[in-house]
């Protein structure tokens, strides 16, 4: 895969360049010919004084032609008018494709975000991503328009004017072009510095706005640990980083200057040196010679800018190829091609001989195996660390299995469509997820095409009715950033009115009521009583009050199913696990109150 290599060649940058056009030419080859032709006219106008200003020295000055003065005057005039209206054009036309291009990449990489999966997400820090995708998109609309301006106005503007010079005086034209190469020689040494000090800007840029949006997102943690002067003394070192790597950027991109300065210098004056001699001592054309003084003058500064465009299109290139590197990053988790999609009818989940590993060499499930029955509740309990909530994550194909099979009626969830998978399963985990938007739009995420009337009634069923109708607007009340505006039990009873709606077969609990109160968790245990009702219910819970009437309880430890069977069963054990958590459980209940 070429975007996942390190990129050492110019080669390689071209190769970015061209991967952004074939991607998106077609769609705007229209607008792109338009914005080239603009160009053309731009550089056609800009070279047209200059071959004039021949005539205005011997027709006007010298002759004293005063109707040629006139003439000359007027197509000026409209060689500037025109340049004016044609910059506008290509100016505009090339903004507008660079917002949508933005936008463009904005939805696919977004897109893919979503298709890499859990482990992708959990492996990179989602506010780095976010800002480091964000810059890099920007950069991309930078390189496009980079390239596009240099090679269809300054090149064609230096070529004009180039032509210009070779028709007014061949000779003095040959001695000046000659340094151009030794300006791009001299250019060419930055470039690859450029490379290195670009790539760690954008890390530094994004761990700077990073850091912010995690202290906005836990305020309150901040706050209660009186963690500001910490997380300030944090984000400022950050910044400072930054800083200083922004200023090594613009420190870089200034030392290009007084080269292009020097050598610019350098021909200018020897032009008018040398052109000098050949009018006074050689008798050489006074207007020629400045017709070739303007345009060489006029000149320099797209030669400066074609000459110096290697150093700001790396910056611009090094963006565009992280952003490529996070789209040519494959799913952990895909379709095999032969996937098909599977119908639940009874739901029936069992785990074989199953071992998995967030890191190569540390189990978390070593060999278990266990069975959900069909239309039946089965609890998952035990020390934390045992691997039950891997279990809910596996039975979703969060990620896929180092060894044995887990099965739906069945089926292997390998050989079966992903989308179709998920679409059999309402989930509801211990920390609620609600995202910015009104609770009936929360809701409504759990079936889109549900009707208001469904989602009333998926609310009343999970005791949530009557605090929405108590919100300041109902149902079209807005959440909050991560739904900031209502309590956990509010939150988690929104995300059982979700699970409801759904309507899903096949029920995954994850710790629902672990972090609510007594009152809260009573509301959701109602709600969760009336859902489980008729599905195939895992369960993962450290309260066993909860899970008593479980058709099936797996106690998991390091691992491994060390006991199976009912609560009253599993009771009797007296030196078993579950006895164990169980005594626990029960010890604060049946405490003296104390006077």
């Amino acid at each position: 895969m070429i975007f996942g290599k390190k990129h050492k060649t110019d080669a390689d940058s071209w190769q970015i360049v061209g991967r952004v056009f074939k991607e998106n030419f077609s769609d705007y080859k229209g607008q792109y010919v338009l914005a080239v032709l603009l160009l053309v006219t731009v550089a056609a106008t800009t070279a047209l004084p200059a071959y004039l200003m021949r005539d205005v020295v011997n027709e006007v000055f010298v002759s004293q032609k005063l109707e040629s003065a006139y003439v000359i005057a007027a197509i000026i005039f409209l060689a500037f008018s025109a340049r004016g209206f044609a910059t506008y054009g290509y100016m505009y036309t090339l903004g507008k494709i660079g917002n949508n291009i933005v936008a463009r990449y904005q939805r696919l990489v977004f897109e893919h975000l979503l298709r890499l999966g859990v482990g992708y997400h959990k492996d990179n820090r989602s506010a780095l991503v976010i800002s480091k995708i964000q810059q890099n998109i920007t950069g991309v609309m930078s390189m496009m328009s980079q390239v596009i301006t240099v090679f269809a106005k300054d090149l064609l503007t230096l070529i004009a004017l180039v032509a210009v010079m070779v028709v007014q005086d061949p000779y003095m034209s040959t001695i000046t072009v000659a340094i151009l190469p030794v300006l791009a020689f001299v250019m060419s040494r930055y470039v690859r510095r450029m490379k290195r000090l670009a790539k760690e800007q954008v890390n530094l840029s994004a761990r700077v706005t990073s850091s912010i949006i995690e202290s906005s997102q836990g305020m309150e943690i901040l706050k209660s640990f009186t963690m500001e002067d910490e997380m300030t003394s944090r984000v400022h070192s950050l910044t400072e980083k930054a800083e200083q790597q922004n200023n090594r950027i613009s420190r870089l991109n200034a030392k290009t200057k007084p080269p292009t300065e020097i050598l610019a210098g350098f021909a200018i004056g020897g032009v008018i040196a040398f052109g000098g001699y050949r009018v006074i001592e050689l008798q050489h054309d006074m207007g020629a010679l400045m017709s070739f003084l303007t345009a060489a003058m006029l000149a320099y500064e797209p030669a400066r800018k074609l000459a110096s465009f290697r150093v700001a299109f790396e910056q611009s290139v090094t963006n565009a190829r992280m952003m490529f590197e996070v789209l040519d990053t494959p799913p952990r988790q895909a379709d095999l091609k032969s996937a098909k999609d599977i119908t639940v009818s009874k739901g029936r989940i069992e785990l074989h001989d199953v071992g998995f590993s967030y890191v190569k060499g540390e189990k978390v499930l070593d060999g278990l195996s266990l069975t959900a029955a069909s239309g039946k509740t089965t609890a998952l309990v035990g020390p934390s660390g045992g691997g039950k909530s891997t279990i809910i994550s596996l039975i979703q194909r969060f990620y896929d299995l180092n060894k044995g099979k887990i099965t739906v009626d069945g089926v292997d969830i390998r050989k079966v469509k992903i989308a179709s998978l998920r679409k059999s399963i309402a989930y509801v985990s211990q920390q609620p997820i609600l995202f910015e938007g009104s609770i009936i739009e929360n809701i409504r995420l759990g079936r889109p095409d549900a009707s208001d009337e469904d989602i009333f009634e998926a609310a009343e069923l999970a005791q949530a009715h009557d605090f929405i109708l108590a919100q300041p607007r109902g149902y079209q009340t807005p959440v909050g950033e991560m739904g900031a505006n209502l309590s956990g039990g509010q939150r988690q009873r929104l995300s059982i009115a979700r699970a409801f709606l759904r309507d899903a077969p096949i029920l995954l609990l994850d710790e629902a009521t672990s972090a609510l109160d007594n009152e809260s968790e009573r509301l959701v245990q109602t709600a969760l009583e009336t859902l489980v009702k008729g599905r195939t219910t895992i369960v993962v819970a450290h309260r066993l009050s909860t899970i008593r009437n479980a058709d099936m309880i797996y106690v998991i430890e390091n691992g491994q199913v060390v006991e199976k069977g009912k609560h009253a069963t599993l009771v009797k054990k007296r030196t078993g696990t579950y006895a164990k958590l169980n005594e626990i459980a029960v010890a604060p209940m049946q405490k003296e109150p104390t006077q």
